[in-house]
């Protein structure tokens, strides 16, 4: 069985403001690494995107079956696709307050790549000094440059 450790990041300069994400994907010896931006975004929007990203990536490359461990260093992420988006779902996309799930169109997606490809989610602290949580974090660093650097 092909395996991946997949490490993910997303942020913001301001929230909202321009947001960039990451990934990083090792497959034995080889790594995998992209990123991207948005101008104007929010940094739990740039989380999500780039699990995405980075589980589509991993679709695309063996399709299901393979074992994913996603590292991420999102308590937002990591609960939400864990615990809180079976109530998510059952309440019609609506949180225990009964408001509007957030980013319900990302988490829709997640969703459906979640039980295709039965990651495991592993929590990671941030800029805790692990390699690729740190590499990932340059990543949208540089993805933010991107469009921060734009002339306005």
């Amino acid at each position: 069985m092909t395996k991946f450790d997949i490490y993910t990041d997303g942020g913001c300069h301001g929230n909202p403001g321009p947001g960039g994400w990451a990934f990083v994907v090792i497959k034995t010896e080889t790594v995998a690494e992209r990123y991207g931006a948005a101008e104007q975004t929010t940094n739990n929007r740039m989380e999500l995107t780039a699990v995405i990203a980075a589980l589509e990536y991993c679709r695309s490359e063996v399709g299901a079956g393979a074992e994913l461990n996603i590292h991420t260093d999102s308590q937002y992420v990591r609960n939400g696709i864990t615990d809180w988006i079976e109530r998510w779902r059952r309440n019609g996309w609506r949180t225990a307050a009964k408001k509007d799930v957030k980013n319900r169109d990302l988490w829709e997606q997640l969703d459906r790549l979640n039980d295709q490809l039965h990651p495991r989610w592993i929590w990671v602290r941030g800029h805790d000094g692990d390699h690729n949580n740190e590499r990932c974090h340059t990543l949208v660093q540089q993805a933010i440059a991107t469009v921060s650097a734009k002339p306005g």
